[in-house]
């Protein structure tokens, strides 16, 4: 008896991460937030720096997006707070803005990002950055 799905394989699923959006672009920080989830994550969105690192000490998030030019905050400020806290010391932060000069860049990796991102990065590539991160 040749039952194929006794064949298949079938790929594990990437683990669920906890995932903390932080850009004043309420549109932009809104797809983002319903495409993640629609992928299984669990997110959270604030729009300005002081709000995201309020959020980020309850919600203990694997993974920051934030973008750069944020009001309250900008996004260098509030990766180098995000670092110096213990619960959010180890999760991946990744910078996801319109700056995209070498300047730019050199200053997201001082200032504590693993990765910079220029908008509009596609949602594959955030999805690989988010699934390279490590969750426990």
């Amino acid at each position: 008896m040749n039952n194929k799905m006794d064949n298949e394989t079938t790929a594990p699923e990437p683990p669920k991460r906890r995932v903390l959006i932080a850009d004043d672009n309420v549109d932009s920080a809104t797809s983002l937030l319903m495409l993640l989830e629609l992928e299984g994550h669990d997110v959270r969105v604030a729009h300005d720096g002081p709000s995201a690192l309020e959020i980020a000490q309850n919600f203990e998030p694997h993974v920051a997006i934030l973008d750069i030019g944020l009001p309250g905050m900008d996004g260098h400020a509030l990766a180098k707070a995000l670092r110096a806290l213990p619960v959010t010391a180890h999760a991946r932060l990744i910078a996801l803005t319109g700056y995209g000069q070498e300047r730019d860049r050199q200053a997201t990796t001082e200032a504590g990002f693993d990765r910079h991102l220029v908008k509009p990065a596609p949602f594959d590539e955030i999805l690989r950055e988010i699934g390279e991160t490590t969750v426990g």
